[in-house]
């Protein structure tokens, strides 16, 4: 191991001779290496959004080795190679690029006016994408994925209607998927998160729900 002044280059070389000694982790792939990137997401929200400092910041590193394992596996690719240093350097690159206001002297003095420059430099990144929707992941969770889709819908043009199937009692699954739509888009134009709303109003179900299996009470 190196010298533990330095945590994040420890936990690399840590990471690195899993992958060398550990007979499990020698067989994993990017592929099979998902189902915990996800898992392991997905605790981390919920320690942001309910944990504790400490759990959020033991979820935070579990999260870390997702992204060192990642790399370990990444550099002994035969053919196209890349370590934890080329996607830490491919990173910092990047947020200068679309941090001009910090580092290139641009001057941004409102969270819109920071938009606009990331914006811009990510359109410069990405000068070959077709469509604003290129780079849009198909798996985020459904809520989540409409409430992007409203705003590339918003970019070009084709604004979804916030009052487009409002009308109550759905008399079919397209007329609730109408319903749910203008949901998102009426979240989004008052600057709510959809998923997030409906993830914290089923923790209140939850909790609902073990207090009516241990019965009454008093």
């Amino acid at each position: 191991m190196t010298d533990s002044a330095d945590p994040l280059r420890s936990a690399a070389d840590t990471m690195r001779a899993v992958r060398d000694r550990c007979v499990w982790s020698q067989q994993i792939t990017h592929r099979d290496l998902v189902p915990y990137l996800i898992e392991e997401s997905a605790e981390l929200i919920d320690a942001v959004e309910e944990g504790p400092r400490a759990e959020l910041r033991e979820e935070l590193g579990d999260l870390l080795w997702q992204v060192l394992f990642h790399a370990e596996i990444a550099s002994r690719d035969p053919d196209d190679p890349f370590d934890i240093d080329d996607v830490a350097r491919g990173l910092t690159e990047k947020m200068v690029r679309r941090h001009p206001h910090v580092f290139a002297g641009e001057t941004a003095e409102t969270p819109e006016q920071v938009l606009v420059l990331w914006n811009a430099a990510k359109a410069a990144e990405k000068h070959t994408r077709t469509s604003v929707l290129d780079g849009v992941s198909e798996r985020m969770p459904s809520l989540a994925l409409a409430q992007k889709l409203v705003g590339k819908a918003a970019q070009v043009g084709s604004p979804v209607d916030a009052e487009r199937g409002t009308s109550p009692g759905p008399a079919s699954e397209a007329e609730l998927g109408d319903a749910l739509l203008a949901l998102v888009a009426t979240a989004r134009a008052r600057g709510w998160d959809a998923e997030r709303a409906l993830r914290e109003r089923l923790r209140t179900l939850q909790t609902d729900i073990r207090q009516a299996e241990s019965g009454p009470t008093g």
